[in-house]
């Protein structure tokens, strides 16, 4: 278990690694590593290797924490840093990890990489997400196994690195480059008969439980154990591989509630199976001290986040208290690859592997980070044996009638089967009852905010995570930089109650962004979001009286605290914008300021669809309106920066964008332009009019 940091390109690198360091290490006993172009550092007191390094300068610095001693790269030119897991006993480097997709590990690394001229940074995650690697480009470049780790050293709005990504950071010329990695498919399907692929995947599931388990004699490990399919399968084939383990089930348990589903559930299948088996029940009051503890680990006061949170870090706890257990196997994955979900009963039979392969895309961001940051809480390891590369491989090829019945009314077919053909009839014909549920742990959540006088849960939840409880309007132009804004904001989990828009009759105004305003309404709606416009003639300074009236009806309508700009450099806006909002005693989150520019625009597309709606800039032309600007865009932008000086995000009025679809957490629906005519003033200068547009569902 480690954690891995770096500062580049900023004189108080060692200092800001150093402090990062504090945060990320969580009181654990750890042996730490500093490096810079200089040296290398290591001592297992962190005050002491502060003193050590103190009076050293260097503008780059890259370090770890971890419980075991870090491995030395004295005397190498290179600094390799990686908090990983290795199943299959592959040999650690980026080689190694970025030729093979299917190396079965858990893993982040950082590879600093100085060779003659070059200086560079190459930064990865394991394909599927497992262990996650965050980063900020703005006053120089940082990253962090944690958000928590960035906050610490001032980049408050940190990125998690997509796992399909290869970061490449070039650090003398404080340039970022995102190389896609291959992932796995649904094609092609598998043809053999039923009973070869379900020995396949018994054998498949088998090999990876096996490479999970502790390798060093005597030490036992935990199964989290709720009685449901995924969790006794895991169970039973531990048992079969003649492992030392214990399952663990944690539930809540109050006079007029429900008995937990879980308990019943699996005291009776852990009798069945012959297994160690150990339950945690807890009362509502006792609750309240572990969701303070969790919701700041989590970095989220998200209901349900919060609430599959919970019973992991309750059961992790009760895992290390119990037997000093130090890993832990759970069974994340299935849901995604055998269709367990209910969205997999709403696509047609033909989309439903496509529909697996989208959900495991999105597991890294909804399910892994919260449940890592978790269990290393609680300095656990915790492991999915379903997530192995090659289980994965293969589930995701398996016919969609192997998964889900034709009536919809049974999923997971397959792994039922297989449970069956092991004896367990019982087990295989339980139904699916999310984690939250079947514990009693959301019911929990609920009896406690109406005990604290709330209404809503969430509303209980932000008091745990004062920095995330600002209610926020959010000044949206209908263009990149305000809509990435809103999505940092948002799954930095703050709550967005309405859109802000100033419609401008002025198309030179200073302060507001006027192409294709009107599609801001359009916008709102397919973001669920309430929108307050305010007109303006947009007269410079006067303008000023119009923003201060829409902020003024924000708060009084929805309540707001704070407000979100998209700010990016242009010290005119954010310094007016952050005048009139503090007269109106609200708070100023600008998440991309002194954002590299071209980095902003990389992520943006790779978030965003967005298009161009008006062009000024030499180099420039009416082919640019219209389209979906992509990331190949983005290198010609850079291109011409190089060749004439243009500003690449456009903050110089080189470009205009417009967002039409995003992140479904984001856009619950699509704007589609129906109509639309380009008028162009010169070569270098034209402007997408759209006559009509609509919405379509996703």
């Amino acid at each position: 278990m480690c954690e891995i940091i770096g500062v580049f390109n900023n004189e108080k690198s060692i200092e800001l690694v150093i402090t990062g360091l504090d945060v990320l290490k969580k009181g654990r006993e750890t042996d730490f590593r500093i490096s810079t172009e200089k040296g290398d550092w290591h001592s297992k007191d962190l005050q002491e290797l502060k003193q050590v390094v103190k009076g050293e300068r260097s503008r780059n610095c890259i370090a770890c924490c971890s419980c075991k001693p870090p491995a030395s790269s004295e005397g190498s030119k290179d600094k390799f840093v990686a908090d990983a897991e290795i199943y299959n006993k592959g040999k650690l480097n980026e080689k190694a990890f970025l030729s093979e997709k299917r190396v079965d590990a858990a893993y982040a690394f950082a590879h600093w990489i100085r060779e003659g001229n070059s200086d560079k940074l190459c930064i990865a995650r394991d394909i599927i997400g497992l262990k996650p690697v965050c980063f900020a480009h703005a006053d120089g470049f940082a990253f962090a196994s944690e958000k928590k780790g960035l906050e610490a050293m001032g980049f408050p709005h940190a990125i998690v690195l997509d796992p399909r990504v290869l970061l490449k950071y070039d650090i003398r010329e404080d340039r970022l480059s995102f190389e896609k990695r291959d992932f796995f498919d649904i094609e092609p399907e598998l043809k053999e008969d039923k009973e070869k692929l379900k020995g396949d995947l018994l054998h498949l599931l088998r090999e990876s439980i096996s490479s999970r388990i502790p390798s060093r004699s005597g030490d036992k490990f935990g199964v989290l154990f709720s009685g449901g399919l995924d969790s006794t399968l895991i169970a039973y084939l531990c048992k079969d591989l003649g492992a030392d383990f214990v399952c663990y089930t944690v539930a809540v348990e109050e006079p007029g509630m429900k008995e937990a589903e879980d308990l019943r559930f699996a005291e009776r299948f852990a009798a069945d199976l012959g297994v160690e088996w150990k339950l945690k029940k807890m009362r509502v009051k006792e609750l309240e001290k572990y969701v303070k503890e969790v919701v700041p680990v989590i970095e989220d006061t998200d209901v349900m986040m919060t609430s599959v949170a919970l019973p992991l870090y309750v059961a992790c706890e009760f895992a290390k208290e119990d037997c000093g257990i130090k890993t832990v196997l759970y069974g994340l994955g299935a849901e995604e690859l055998f269709a367990g979900y209910e969205r997999h009963r709403r696509v047609k039979k033909e989309d439903l592997n496509k529909e697996c392969l989208a959900g495991l895309l999105r597991t890294h961001e909804r399910d892994l980070y919260r449940d890592e940051l978790v269990a290393k809480a609680q300095g656990i390891s915790l492991r999915a044996p379903f997530l192995a590369p090659d289980f994965v491989d293969y589930a995701l090829r398996i016919p969609a009638s192997y998964k889900l019945s034709d009536d919809k009314t049974e999923n997971k077919l397959i792994l039922r089967d297989i449970a069956r053909d092991l004896g367990l009839e019982e087990v295989a014909g339980r139904k699916k009852r999310a984690v939250q549920y079947g514990s009693n742990f959301l019911k929990a959540i609920e009896k406690l905010a109406k005990k604290k006088g709330f209404r809503y849960k969430r509303d209980y939840l932000r008091t745990f995570y004062a920095s995330r409880n600002a209610k926020l309007g959010c000044l949206f132009s209908s263009g990149k930089d305000s809509a990435y804004a809103l999505w940092l904001m948002l799954k930095e989990g703050y709550p967005v109650e309405c859109l802000i828009t100033l419609k401008s009759q002025n198309p030179e105004s200073y302060m507001f962004h006027t192409p294709a305003i009107e599609l801001v309404e359009l916008q709102a709606e397919a973001m669920g979001l309430p929108l307050i416009m305010e007109e303006t003639q947009g007269e410079k300074e006067k303008e000023l009286e119009d923003l201060r009236a829409a902020l003024r009806e924000s708060k009084t309508k929805y309540g707001i605290e704070g407000v979100i700009t998209g700010a990016l450099w242009s010290n005119y806006q954010k310094e007016r914008i952050e005048r009139i909002a503090a007269e109106e005693n609200l708070k100023v989150f600008s998440p991309l300021w002194h954002v590299n520019q071209e980095t902003e625009m990389r992520l943006v597309v790779n978030t965003f669809e967005v298009i161009f709606t008006g062009i000024s800039a030499y180099g420039l032309d009416k082919s640019w309106l219209g389209r979906r600007i992509t990331e190949e865009d983005v290198d010609r932008l850079v291109a011409l920066d190089k060749k004439i000086g243009m500003n690449i995000a456009g903050e110089g009025g080189e470009f205009e964008s417009l967002v039409l679809d995003g992140p479904a957490q984001m856009f619950k629906k699509r704007l589609v332009i129906e109509e639309s005519e380009i008028e162009e003033e010169d070569k270098n200068t034209a402007r997408l009019v759209v006559k009509e547009a609509r919405l379509e569902e996703k």
